[in-house]
């Protein structure tokens, strides 16, 4: 049996860009060592979960993980919690969590208090409460990221976001979507008014404001859920697992499934630093896990940003990284290359593209599969799903088992 690496670079796909002359950043980025790993094996097409479908990188992982998000998926919160250290028990409802910034009249002005990067952990513990046998635990992530976790009697995720997800509008009121969610939603609502005045006057947001930076006086809430039940890693595919990932909601969904999880150092929640560090320490984990998946965030960042350069450097530098990589990697190991999801610079938000993928295992069969981009990946064999992808890495490490007889 072959050990495997899936290799996921966040938000890859895109659409033409005129500042590439009508070029993807795919398409412009030399990348001699992804267009070497498709020629020696195979290329495709994968839809993130279904056709048409804007998925986020939470359902497109799990689903690139063997878990059909169909059946498992309850929410963003509880992996972005549990990522972060935050312990999330059964009947616990979690919650992402921004520092955003509010005029006087509640209008949102920054999603990010200009990403915050300094007392996001005091601002946070300020938070941590109990109103009505609720309690109340929240914690920073990096920059103006953070998590809410609701512990206590009777709570539901049958709920709404606060986030109103884009600036110049008012932060929304929590409102149940079912019955169920009534208490929970007016116990929240009670909860953000508290935050509102504590961080209002809090010392960090008064020297922000000395200095002229976005004040952190919300709490924007998103994505509420609970714990799902989800089958250990090893218990699912009969392999040991491990996940190299910067952002905490990767993270926490790796350590849900009992999979070993490791932020390498130059790894931030927002941009990866240091690709090699993070491709090395994936390559030195192949040797102790069957089954090892890495997320590289910048091409993800660079599309929300509009930056079609940044992503085209950022694969560059992915590309050499990768290159490095396959120097320490046991030439047996079974690869694969891939995006949760298309982030078009054109778009700046996840959008329902398919994404390239290719396949390199010793021995397979190569295709017409030539270079490694949106439109030269249609060449190759593959139109897959991403639920499909583990089953073809299991096979081709020859760790699937027979269907009949």
């Amino acid at each position: 049996m072959k050990n495997i690496m899936l290799i996921v670079l966040d938000g890859l796909g895109d659409r033409p860009n005129q500042i590439l002359s009508g070029k993807t950043a795919l398409q412009a980025a030399f990348h001699p060592n992804l267009n070497r790993l498709i020629r020696d094996g195979q290329g495709g097409l994968m839809t993130p979960i279904a056709p048409g479908i804007r998925a986020g990188s939470d359902t497109s992982h799990l689903s690139l993980l063997g878990y059909d998000p169909e059946r498992f998926y309850s929410g963003r919160g509880p992996f972005e919690a549990m990522g972060l250290g935050l312990e999330v028990r059964p009947g616990d409802v979690a919650f992402r969590a921004n520092f955003g910034t509010t005029d006087s009249r509640g209008i949102v002005t920054d999603r990010r208090a200009g990403r915050l990067a300094d007392g996001n952990s005091q601002l946070a513990e300020s938070l941590n409460m109990e109103i009505d046998g609720i309690r109340f635990f929240v914690k920073a992530g990096v920059e103006h990221r953070a998590a809410l976790v609701m512990r206590g009697d009777g709570l539901s995720d049958k709920i709404t976001d606060s986030d109103p997800h884009e600036t110049g509008r008012p932060v929304n009121r929590v409102m149940p979507v079912s019955p169920e969610g009534e208490f929970t939603a007016d116990v929240l609502n009670r909860f953000l008014e508290v935050s509102r005045e504590v961080l209002r006057n809090h010392e960090a947001n008064e020297g922000r404001k000395k200095n002229g930076k976005p004040v952190a006086n919300e709490l924007l809430l998103r994505g509420p859920g609970k714990a799902p039940d989800l089958k250990d890693f090893r218990e699912m595919h009969g392999m040991s697992g491990a996940v190299v990932a910067g952002i905490p909601m990767i993270t926490g969904i790796g350590g849900l499934l009992g999979m070993h999880t490791l932020k390498p150092r130059g790894s931030t929640g927002t941009l990866d630093s240091d690709f090699t560090s993070k491709l090395l320490a994936a390559a030195d984990l192949t040797k102790k896990y069957d089954y090892v998946l890495v997320n590289i965030k910048a091409t993800d960042v660079a599309g929300h940003d509009g930056d079609a350069i940044a992503k085209k450097e950022a694969i560059e530098r992915i590309d050499r990284a990768i290159g490095e990589m396959m120097r320490s990697v046991d030439e047996d190991t079974v690869i694969a290359v891939t995006g949760d999801h298309a982030t078009p610079c054109s778009v700046r938000d996840h959008s329902g593209d398919p994404v390239p993928v290719l396949f390199r295992s010793k021995g397979i069969l190569s295709d017409r599969s030539m270079f490694f981009d949106e439109l030269s990946s249609s060449a190759g064999m593959w139109r897959i799903s991403s639920i499909d992808v583990m089953n073809i890495l299991k096979e081709m490490a020859d760790r699937s088992e027979k269907y009949g007889a």
